[in-house]
């Protein structure tokens, strides 16, 4: 008889009567204990925490800050309302604490009485932190305490979020104050450097004034140092002058005292002396003129007279044979003649020579006619003239009295200009040389205060000045500077979904644990027939596999129509549940061919140290060594794994590595539990007699 024919001849027995179909259903209902239920109650406790009671207490008393009221314990009592996250029961701390205490509150959160205070002083000289208070009882419940740690952080996070957005508003807003600040500095600034560049240009102009002021008072210095020499020079001269006239005064009016009658006596006859040098002179320049034209003349003459002399005295007296008796006379006659000539030569050389010096006396002549004429013509009035003139030079001697004495105040006057022109143009020279430094140091001055004005107006560029929106978007930035930016690739939607790869396997395991607990893992048909192992193996598994994939049919109905399981590859999350629940068979059915009753006990050891390794619940990573040695040994490690690809999605690599993982454990048992049915078809006292039977 085949294999599937004694697998269905292994399943009719359970039509047979009302127990066996009541078995059979237990048998197809009991995975749903384990999966169903357990998914059922770990389906979405997130969802759920509302229900939880958790005592608030507000002791807050407030505070004021900037003028304003701040109630920051009422603000989170108003949001906890709001989000629902538990059940709040606002009470006293007695009653929160004995609450905790005894059960009645899982946990409490509680807002101190200087919480405000604390919050508000974050803008103040001594800045302190605000705590929330929390106190959890692990007694009531772990989980709850875990969980309450995770919503407290987010409470105390937001809370700390709207604290930090207050405190930096004031910043943003004392930005804008110091932007404001330093423009209205810059424009200052802006002002001063064009007051520094007025007050440097007037520097300069005013240091050249003073250089051409210090070269114009040097210059005077110096000609009033001349000018007091001079005026000393002036003062002694002046002074001398003075002497002579007084001199002169005092002699022509003695000479006058005593020539004054004569020439009122005599004036016709200095008149006529007077015309009579005129014509003299006329005379005389006449007669020189005549000489200086006839004075060639008369030197050939003289010269001729003396040649003809000269013969005649040969001829007379040297010649002949009797000398003349007059030979005595014409040599004194001769030698007169050599005189005459030799004189007119001398005449004509003095006339050539003193050519200048005859007209010198030609003009000195016409002027001594002139002056010898207006004598004449003043003749009769020289008296009165002559006095008028000792009167002018009386009044010459008073007037250079009067000069002496003026030269000798204005060389006094000279002296003291000459001080205090030396004074001046040393004064000059120290406020040039304080003018050149004032220029100097209003330039450095000018030249800081543009930097200072582009130093701000850069400064006033670089501080912000934000508006309302835009303090509100950077404080809100500032007081959560970090978002977490999570990108779920494939989410599970609840926490019964990210169970469900760990609960399913477990509930196929106990299927398969159960049925062979009411169907023989070898056939005992095919073993009294004598059949080989293999259809032997084949006959025992078969019947387990059916009934396992009905399990497969149920549970998978049940959580997704009756839970709402969502699997990303409904199909193939079905195909391997079947190959699962296929290993699992083969794996307790030769547990339990091997080992016998005692192999009830390996399936369930096998069961735990599955579970406890398979990193269902926390990663393998996190378990202890042990686990994470036998973690890749066993089935149920890579079927978790692989559900998670196929219920939640991912990359189906895993998928496939189960499969050929579960394929290989199938064929093993199989080929294990064949050799076991092999040993099985010996009768021993032991198998008659078994030492532990269940």
């Amino acid at each position: 008889m085949r294999s599937p024919r004694l697998a269905a001849l292994e399943l009719r027995r359970f039509g047979r009567g009302r127990l066996p179909r009541a078995a059979l259903v237990a048998l197809l209902v009991l995975p749903l204990l384990y999966g169903a239920l357990y998914l059922w109650s770990f389906w979405d406790p997130y969802g759920r925490l509302d229900r939880i009671p958790v005592a608030l207490v507000n002791d807050d008393k407030g505070a004021a800050a900037a003028g304003k009221r701040i109630t920051a314990g009422d603000d989170i009592v108003d949001g906890l309302r709001d989000s629902r996250t538990f059940e709040w029961h606002e009470v006293s701390a007695e009653e929160a604490h004995s609450g905790v205490e005894d059960g009645r509150y899982y946990l409490s959160l509680t807002m101190p009485a200087d919480f405000s205070r604390r919050i508000a002083s974050s803008s103040g000289d001594s800045p302190e932190t605000g705590a929330l208070q929390v106190r959890t009882n692990d007694a009531n419940n772990y989980i709850v305490g875990q969980i309450s740690r995770t919503v407290f952080s987010e409470v105390r996070s937001a809370a700390s979020k709207k604290a930090s957005r207050g405190f930096l508003d004031k910043i943003f807003v004392s930005f804008s104050d110091i932007h404001d600040k330093t423009v209205t500095a810059a424009k200052g600034a802006d002002k001063l450097n064009t007051g520094i560049g007025k007050a440097e240009k007037g520097a300069k102009d005013l240091a050249d004034g003073l250089r051409t002021a210090k070269d114009g008072s040097g210059k005077l210095a110096k000609g009033l140092k001349k000018l007091d020499s001079g005026s000393g020079d002036l003062q002694d001269g002046s002074r001398q002058v003075a002497d002579g006239t007084r001199q002169l005064a005092d002699r022509v009016d003695g000479v006058y005292a005593d020539a004054g009658p004569f020439l009122r006596d005599n004036e016709k006859t200095i008149g006529d002396t007077a015309r009579l040098v005129s014509d003299s002179a006329r005379t005389v320049k006449d007669n020189l003129d005549v000489l200086v034209k006839l004075a060639p003349g008369t030197a050939r003459t003289a010269h001729a007279s003396s040649a003809l002399i000269d013969e005649v005295y040969k001829a007379r007296c040297e010649s002949a044979t009797v000398p003349d008796p007059a030979c005595a006379d014409l040599k004194r006659v001769k030698r007169a003649a050599a005189e005459v000539a030799t004189v007119a030569d001398d005449l004509q050389t003095l006339i050539a020579d003193q050519d200048g010096d005859l007209k010198t006396m030609r003009d000195n002549l016409d002027t001594l006619r002139k002056q010898a004429d207006a004598l004449a013509a003043r003749a009769p009035h020289l008296s009165e003239d002559v006095r008028d003139a000792v009167k002018k030079i009386d009044k010459l001697n008073t007037g250079a009295q009067r000069v002496a004495a003026g030269a000798e105040k204005l060389h006094t006057a000279l002296g003291t200009a000459h001080t205090g022109a030396d004074a001046l143009d040393r004064g000059i020279g120290t406020a040039r040389t304080g003018a050149e430094t004032l220029d100097g140091g209003l330039y450095k001055l000018s030249d800081g205060s543009d930097k200072l004005a582009g130093g701000l107006h850069s400064g006033a560029k670089k501080i912000p000045d934000y508006d309302k929106r835009d303090r509100d978007r950077r404080t809100g930035v500032m007081a959560d500077p970090v978002q977490l930016a999570s990108h779920d690739l494939h989410q599970a939607p609840n926490y019964g979904t990210g169970f469900a790869p760990y609960f399913i396997p477990l509930s196929l395991w106990v299927g398969a644990m159960v049925a062979y607990m009411l169907i023989a893992p070898l056939n005992r048909r095919a073993l009294a027939a004598g059949a080989s192992a293999w259809r032997i193996a084949f006959a025992g598994w078969l019947p387990v596999v059916a009934v396992g994939v009905l399990q497969v049919a149920a549970l998978m109905a049940v959580l997704h129509w009756g839970i709402g399981l969502q699997m990303f590859r409904a199909a193939g999350t079905i195909g391997f549940l079947c190959l699962v629940t296929a290993c699992f068979a083969a794996i307790v059915q030769w547990l339990n061919a091997q080992f016998g009753a005692a192999g009830r006990i390996l399936v369930l050891a096998l069961l735990m140290l599955q579970l406890t390794s398979a990193g269902g619940t926390y990663p393998v990573q996190t378990s202890p060594g042990f686990f994470n040695a036998i973690h890749p040994f066993l089935p149920m490690s890579y079927i978790v794994e692989a559900l998670r690809r196929l219920i939640t999605g991912g990359g189906p690599g895993p998928v496939w590595q189960a499969c050929a993982v579960l394929t290989a454990f199938t064929a093993g048992a199989l080929a294990l539990t064949a050799l076991a049915a092999r040993r099985r078809q010996v009768w021993t006292l032991d198998r008659l007699h078994p030492e532990l039977s269940l």
